[in-house]
Protein backbone atom coordinates (compact mmCIF):
# COMPACT_ATOMS: atom_id res chain seq x y z
CA UNK A 1 0.00 0.00 0.00
CA UNK A 2 1.52 3.65 -0.77
CA UNK A 3 0.88 7.01 1.32
CA UNK A 4 -1.56 9.33 0.06
CA UNK A 5 1.67 11.60 -0.94
CA UNK A 6 2.83 8.72 -3.01
CA UNK A 7 -0.24 8.54 -4.79
CA UNK A 8 -0.31 12.02 -5.27
CA UNK A 9 2.97 12.71 -6.67
CA UNK A 10 2.60 9.97 -9.06
CA UNK A 11 -0.61 11.22 -10.51
CA UNK A 12 0.57 14.66 -10.10
CA UNK A 13 -2.33 15.27 -7.68
CA UNK A 14 -5.07 15.06 -10.50
CA UNK A 15 -8.14 13.05 -10.09
CA UNK A 16 -7.95 10.23 -12.33
CA UNK A 17 -11.93 10.40 -12.94
CA UNK A 18 -12.44 13.58 -13.10
CA UNK A 19 -9.03 14.54 -14.45
CA UNK A 20 -9.50 18.00 -12.26
CA UNK A 21 -7.21 18.82 -9.47
CA UNK A 22 -6.62 17.99 -6.12
CA UNK A 23 -5.41 19.91 -3.64
CA UNK A 24 -2.97 18.08 -1.60
CA UNK A 25 -3.79 20.45 1.96
CA UNK A 26 -7.64 20.08 1.69
CA UNK A 27 -9.04 17.77 4.36
CA UNK A 28 -9.69 13.67 3.59
CA UNK A 29 -13.20 14.52 5.07
CA UNK A 30 -14.12 16.91 2.26
CA UNK A 31 -15.70 16.07 -0.89
CA UNK A 32 -12.97 17.77 -3.08
CA UNK A 33 -10.39 16.43 -0.51
CA UNK A 34 -7.97 13.34 -1.77
CA UNK A 35 -8.07 9.66 -1.39
CA UNK A 36 -7.07 6.51 -2.73
CA UNK A 37 -8.73 4.38 -4.76
CA UNK A 38 -8.39 0.97 -5.58
CA UNK A 39 -8.81 -0.20 -8.68
CA UNK A 40 -10.21 -3.25 -8.44
CA UNK A 41 -13.72 -4.49 -6.91
CA UNK A 42 -14.21 -7.20 -4.72
CA UNK A 43 -15.36 -9.51 -7.56
CA UNK A 44 -12.54 -8.65 -9.55
CA UNK A 45 -9.91 -9.09 -6.89
CA UNK A 46 -11.47 -12.63 -5.62
CA UNK A 47 -11.14 -13.72 -9.63
CA UNK A 48 -7.42 -11.97 -10.55
CA UNK A 49 -4.64 -14.26 -9.79
CA UNK A 50 -1.62 -12.77 -8.04
CA UNK A 51 0.15 -9.82 -9.58
CA UNK A 52 -2.29 -9.50 -12.52
CA UNK A 53 -3.53 -5.43 -12.75
CA UNK A 54 -5.82 -3.57 -14.66
CA UNK A 55 -3.08 -1.78 -16.14
CA UNK A 56 -3.60 1.21 -14.44
CA UNK A 57 -1.42 0.61 -11.41
CA UNK A 58 -3.41 -0.82 -8.53
CA UNK A 59 -3.80 2.72 -6.24
CA UNK A 60 -5.01 6.05 -8.02
CA UNK A 61 -5.62 9.31 -6.80
CA UNK A 62 -9.10 10.54 -6.42
CA UNK A 63 -11.46 13.40 -4.69
CA UNK A 64 -13.31 11.81 -1.99
CA UNK A 65 -16.34 12.45 -4.06
CA UNK A 66 -15.51 10.79 -7.27
CA UNK A 67 -14.42 7.37 -5.18
CA UNK A 68 -17.24 7.78 -3.01
CA UNK A 69 -19.61 7.86 -6.21
CA UNK A 70 -17.46 5.34 -7.92
CA UNK A 71 -18.06 2.93 -5.14
CA UNK A 72 -16.81 -0.75 -5.71
CA UNK A 73 -18.00 -0.90 -9.01
CA UNK A 74 -16.17 -0.51 -12.54
CA UNK A 75 -15.08 3.18 -12.72
CA UNK A 76 -15.98 5.89 -15.68
CA UNK A 77 -13.86 8.06 -16.84
CA UNK A 78 -16.31 10.48 -18.79
CA UNK A 79 -15.67 12.23 -21.95
CA UNK A 80 -15.52 15.90 -21.99
CA UNK A 81 -19.10 17.65 -21.74
CA UNK A 82 -17.75 20.42 -24.27
CA UNK A 83 -17.01 17.45 -26.95
CA UNK A 84 -19.85 16.69 -30.24
CA UNK A 85 -19.57 13.00 -30.15
CA UNK A 86 -21.94 10.51 -30.80
CA UNK A 87 -21.79 6.80 -29.52
CA UNK A 88 -18.52 7.60 -27.54
CA UNK A 89 -16.45 4.69 -26.13
CA UNK A 90 -16.35 3.64 -22.12
CA UNK A 91 -12.57 4.88 -21.96
CA UNK A 92 -11.60 2.23 -19.64
CA UNK A 93 -13.40 -0.30 -20.98
CA UNK A 94 -11.46 0.84 -24.63
CA UNK A 95 -8.24 1.61 -22.57
CA UNK A 96 -8.05 -2.10 -20.96
CA UNK A 97 -8.63 -3.56 -24.61
CA UNK A 98 -6.14 -1.92 -26.06
CA UNK A 99 -3.37 -2.77 -23.58
CA UNK A 100 -4.58 -6.72 -23.49
CA UNK A 101 -4.60 -6.84 -26.98
CA UNK A 102 -3.50 -3.90 -28.89
CA UNK A 103 -5.07 -3.00 -32.56
CA UNK A 104 -7.89 -0.14 -33.56
CA UNK A 105 -11.18 0.69 -32.21
CA UNK A 106 -13.79 3.21 -33.12
CA UNK A 107 -13.92 5.08 -29.62
CA UNK A 108 -17.04 7.55 -31.50
CA UNK A 109 -18.73 9.32 -34.00
CA UNK A 110 -18.75 13.29 -35.30
CA UNK A 111 -21.11 15.28 -37.35
CA UNK A 112 -18.15 17.18 -38.73
CA UNK A 113 -14.58 16.68 -39.41
CA UNK A 114 -13.81 19.49 -37.04
CA UNK A 115 -15.94 17.79 -34.29
CA UNK A 116 -13.74 14.19 -34.48
CA UNK A 117 -10.73 16.19 -34.23
CA UNK A 118 -11.48 17.53 -30.86
CA UNK A 119 -12.14 14.72 -29.49
CA UNK A 120 -9.67 12.69 -30.99
CA UNK A 121 -6.87 15.44 -29.52
CA UNK A 122 -8.77 15.41 -26.44
CA UNK A 123 -8.58 11.47 -25.92
CA UNK A 124 -5.21 11.55 -26.71
CA UNK A 125 -4.46 14.10 -23.91
CA UNK A 126 -6.43 12.53 -21.57
CA UNK A 127 -4.78 9.37 -21.49
CA UNK A 128 -1.65 10.61 -21.49
CA UNK A 129 -2.50 11.12 -17.97
CA UNK A 130 -4.55 8.38 -17.19
CA UNK A 131 -2.34 5.75 -18.32
CA UNK A 132 0.85 7.78 -19.57
CA UNK A 133 2.98 4.39 -20.73
CA UNK A 134 0.30 3.51 -23.51
CA UNK A 135 1.20 5.47 -26.71
CA UNK A 136 -1.83 5.54 -28.63
CA UNK A 137 -2.69 7.45 -32.45
CA UNK A 138 -5.58 8.70 -33.32
CA UNK A 139 -7.58 8.70 -37.18
CA UNK A 140 -10.20 10.78 -38.55
CA UNK A 141 -12.04 8.93 -40.98
CA UNK A 142 -15.09 9.68 -43.26
CA UNK A 143 -17.80 7.38 -43.92
CA UNK A 144 -21.85 7.39 -44.18
CA UNK A 145 -22.56 10.93 -43.41
CA UNK A 146 -20.27 11.51 -40.36
CA UNK A 147 -16.94 11.15 -38.88
CA UNK A 148 -15.23 8.14 -37.41
CA UNK A 149 -12.77 8.56 -34.98
CA UNK A 150 -10.52 5.74 -34.05
CA UNK A 151 -7.50 5.02 -31.78
CA UNK A 152 -4.71 2.95 -32.86
CA UNK A 153 -1.94 1.55 -30.15
CA UNK A 154 1.07 3.27 -31.39
CA UNK A 155 4.36 1.23 -32.58
CA UNK A 156 6.95 2.03 -29.86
Amino acid sequence: MSSLNEVGEQDGWRCWLCDEPVDAEMSVNDPRGPSIDSLSTKSRGKSKGKGDSTGFGEERLAHRACNTKKGAIAPVVEWSRELFIVDPAPIVAVVERLQRKGGREIIGRCPTEDDADAAADWFVDRLSRLVPELVVETSVETGGGQWMVAVITARR
